[in-house]
């Protein structure tokens, strides 16, 4: 099962394996965990860097 977690302040957790569809339609799937940006801060997007908490 896949969960998804909204972060109060933060990312998006998504914990078991899914596919990311990015805008140029190259998939990548990840396998276990990932955290996906939300304050379009990240330099890593779509991924979370940290980036909110400065």
């Amino acid at each position: 099962m896949t969960k998804v977690n909204l972060l109060d302040n933060g990312p998006i957790v998504v914990v078991g394996e899914h596919t990311i569809t990015h805008p140029d339609g190259r998939q990548e799937v990840k396998p276990s965990r990932a955290s996906y940006c939300r304050c379009n801060k990240s330099a890593n997007m779509p991924f979370c860097d940290g980036a909110h908490k400065t």
